[in-house]
């Protein structure tokens, strides 16, 4: 503990940057930007596959993109890319502000799920990742942290903006928070870690801003080309792919599982909040792991809970099941984000980290865009939930498998 209290008081600034960086990548998340889905189409007179289809397309556009510009943060400086990706989310805010027709949705879907969801906690996280090494799992548990405290307090802040200013103004509200709050704290931040001479930057070559492992040699740092070129690296991308695809198919039709189940929407919108507790307390614990084991020796470990989780939701009944399967689910994408920031630096370096966490990111968010899709096609012929369940938790099996496979063997 004595450590880890010298940790907080030499890293501070960075740490409160991967902090923010996260917590604001939450305006470009779908937990939040689902309390507008009702609002907007009303507003827009939009059915509900249009907006769908809109939402998905500028999903699949946004993951593309990141794949291209996220590689920046390992050529440009951390003040300049951080700035950056604050101006592309403040105009993404303010499209969605002034929308009042589809393409100017879809434009505004494109900058707030490109630079929110997608550019934002990159910058955190491979920031926390390149700039720590003996603390690395620690640095990425409090920066990750940004998401479980934005899905307790910003759901309601939309809610209550949206039925003071509307959704519209709502948006030019929480717009006007980046050139309020974020950059002025950026800057300061990353002032004082450049003053207490921390890794910021990636022209700084050093693998790590603690100072007992300065002495250590440097991991050999690798590129893409490498990465995909490397099998266990496709061996281990199923199971860190399986969270976010697993998740957002089961909370955009949570529709079809409240009728199945019989459960309230008051009862499952009350069940989230304990799913935001366990994300963060999965967050923080899987800190202190990966600093004793390491990424690699808990990569198989990361998906077992939403093997779980789908099982109850396959087989178990009652209202308790809401709270069990959410539980899971929670620990598991607390748990995964960390490890997974980790595991590209542990296996392939820090040099670049944000090349290769870009284009891993893209692959996520391109699942998220595929499950909404593929469970509502087998949910229109027909299929129960038992068999859907039960299928998806086939494949994070599966998937879990091939990732204990993946890194037991040095390459």
């Amino acid at each position: 503990m004595r450590n880890y209290w010298q940790f907080l008081q030499q890293g501070w600034p960075l740490l409160v940057f991967g902090f923010l960086a996260v917590f604001f990548g939450n305006f470009g998340q779908s937990f939040f930007i689902s309390w507008y889905g009702a609002a907007i189409q009303a507003d827009l007179n939009l059915s509900a596959s249009t907006y769908g289809a809109a939402y998905s397309f500028a999903t699949l556009v946004s993951g593309s993109a990141l794949m291209f510009v996220g590689g920046w943060i390992d050529k440009w400086s951390l003040r300049r890319f951080a700035s950056t990706v604050a101006l592309g989310l403040f105009i993404g805010c303010l499209t969605l502000a002034f929308t009042h027709n589809i393409v100017l949705l879809v434009i505004g879907f494109f900058l707030v799920r490109l630079f929110g969801q997608g550019l934002f906690p990159h910058t955190g996280i491979t920031t926390m990742a390149r700039s720590f090494d003996k603390n690395r799992g620690k640095a990425l548990s409090i920066a990750t942290m940004g998401v479980p405290v934005g899905e307790v307090i910003l759901p309601i802040l939309a809610v209550l903006f949206i039925a003071k200013f509307g959704w519209q103004m709502s948006w030019a509200a929480f717009a006007l928070l980046i050139p309020v709050v974020f950059i002025p704290c950026m800057l300061f931040v990353v002032r004082r870690a450049h003053q207490l001479g921390l890794q910021v930057d990636p022209e700084i070559k050093a693998q790590s801003s603690d100072a007992s492992v300065k002495d250590q040699p440097a991991t050999q740092a690798v590129g893409r080309k490498q990465v995909l070129r490397d099998y266990r690296f496709w061996l281990a991308l199923p199971v860190m792919l399986s969270g976010p695809f697993v998740v957002t198919g089961v909370f955009i039709h949570q529709g079809f599982i409240l009728a199945q189940k019989q459960w309230s929407p008051e009862w499952f919108a009350a069940c989230f909040i304990f799913y935001g507790v366990v994300h963060g307390l999965g967050s923080m614990g899987v800190g202190f792991l990966i600093d004793r084991f390491s990424a690699t020796r808990l990569l198989p470990f990361k998906a077992l809970p939403i093997v779980f989780a789908l099982l109850l939701l396959a087989f178990a009944n009652g209202p308790w099941v809401a709270w069990a399967m959410l539980g899971l689910l929670g620990v598991s994408i607390g748990c995964g984000g960390p490890v997974g920031a980790a595991l590209w630096a542990e296996v392939y370096g820090t040099e670049k980290l944000g090349a290769i966490r870009s284009m891993t990111s893209s692959f996520a968010v391109w699942s998220t865009a595929v499950s909404p899709i593929l469970f509502g096609v087998l949910i229109d012929n027909g299929m129960s939930i038992q068999a859907l369940m039960s299928g998806v938790a086939v494949y994070v099996s599966a998937a879990t498998l091939m990732a204990y496979m993946a890194y037991r063997v040095k390459k």
